[in-house]
């Protein structure tokens, strides 16, 4: 969920501005990462809102709620998911750039850091604005800006394990290695859920392995690294895949196939959970099962070669994408929508709403959303350009 900042600010030869243009241009071909975030922005705030605001006759009346509850599957997959194919897109270019294999992983761990650090500090902002009545458990509950975080240090540490050598060679290794984790962390997950729980250790440590948090046995709504980090070395793998050679000459057909492959994970998943073959003693396919994880997957993947097709042969890049929009911003909207939807200055009194009602306030979180990811773009643009305009008279300065 975190912001992405992939532009560079070219500060010391003359042709630095065209090479900033190109790398721009080339930016743009990947509007389907910031396409697939928004999307998963836009699924959250529907989440949320109804959850929050929907009263209890409106839950039963209405199959709204049930709808809006499977579209709440998608949004922390997808937003961990794309954080591994970003992290690949960085990590990729810093080796085509020759960047020595400990300064990319020194760069890619300090900022998982980065978004763990800012995970804590949303816990405390949380707990601050809901005092009193939040118990300070809450302060060491596992959200995603926390796994999100831990999941990138790991990945940069993978990374800086098998990165070293040529680059292509170094893609494919990590393409493998982060493939690999995924499946040992969905694997593995459901025995640290049951029968194997690191019990031994303090709750707020056991809760990052399984989200068992304050309670005896693990929550399925919280986000330990089983199983969630699988899906950001899922990402990583689908990223590294993206930038190879093949993706490069063939991209539609590289998409196509990632599609295909979604299918058939999704078609794999079904068969698996039909099968009378267990292999665990405890079968939650709902939470913790690698065949649901497998599911989640093929979908994740269908989604991306439906939202890549949309972005190049649609009109999704036709004139101003609210949906792009939000994906540019998507840490920034994620953590100041929560206090308008579920914190004390909620736009609309919390499970007393009926589903009209409920509506016409995801509308406004929407717009509003929108409307302060545009500032901030804006202000962010106005500083650049002020950034750009000081290089030349810089520049003279230096050489009078």
């Amino acid at each position: 969920m975190a912001e992405q900042t992939n532009s560079t600010v070219l500060h010391q030869q003359r042709g630095g501005t065209v090479a900033r243009v190109a790398a721009l241009s080339k930016m743009s071909r990947l509007a389907y990462i910031d396409w697939m975030r928004g999307l998963a922005c836009v699924l959250m705030f529907q989440t949320h809102c109804y959850d929050s605001w929907l009263s209890p006759a409106a839950r039963k009346s209405s199959s709204l709620i049930n709808w809006s509850q499977l579209g709440g599957t998608l949004p922390a997959p997808l937003f961990i998911f794309l954080a591994g194919v970003s992290f690949a897109l960085l990590t990729e270019r810093l080796r085509e750039k020759s960047v020595a294999c400990n300064a990319i992983a020194r760069q890619t761990i300090l900022r998982g850091a980065e978004v763990f650090a800012m995970g804590l500090l949303f816990r405390a902002q949380e707990f601050t604005l809901g005092y009193p009545r939040s118990p300070w458990t809450d302060l060491l509950r596992v959200d995603v800006l926390n796994i999100l975080g831990l999941s990138m240090v790991l990945m940069g540490v993978l990374c800086w394990l098998v990165g070293e050598g040529d680059v292509a060679a170094a893609r494919v290794r990590t393409l493998v290695a982060g493939l690999f984790v995924a499946a040992v962390v969905a694997l593995v997950t459901p025995q640290l859920w049951t029968t194997h729980r690191p019990r031994f250790l303090p709750w707020p440590l056991e809760s990052y392995i399984n989200g068992v948090h304050i309670f005896d046995k693990p929550q399925p709504w919280l986000f330990p690294l089983f199983p969630w980090s699988a899906f950001a070395f899922a990402g990583l793998a689908v990223g590294f895949y993206l930038f190879s050679d093949f993706a490069k000459r063939k991209e539609g057909l590289a998409f196509a196939l990632l599609g295909a492959a979604g299918l058939l994970a999704c078609w794999l998943s079904t068969v698996f959970d039909s099968s009378r073959f267990r292999l665990y003693a405890v079968y939650d396919y709902w939470h913790s099962n690698p065949d649901f994880f497998l599911m989640r997957c093929g979908i994740l993947l269908i989604i991306l070669f439906l939202v890549y097709a949309w972005c190049r042969w649609g009109v999704a890049q036709k004139g101003f994408s609210p949906i792009i929009q939000l994906g540019n911003t998507s840490l920034l909207v994620y953590w100041v929508h929560i206090e308008f939807v579920y914190g004390r200055f909620s736009i609309l009194p919390k499970g007393q709403c009926g589903a009209l009602k409920a509506t016409a306030g995801l509308l406004a979180i929407f717009v509003a959303m929108v409307l302060l990811s545009v500032t901030r773009t804006t202000w962010k643009k106005r500083k650049l350009k002020g950034v750009r305009q000081g290089l030349p008279a810089t520049a003279v300065t230096a050489e009078s």
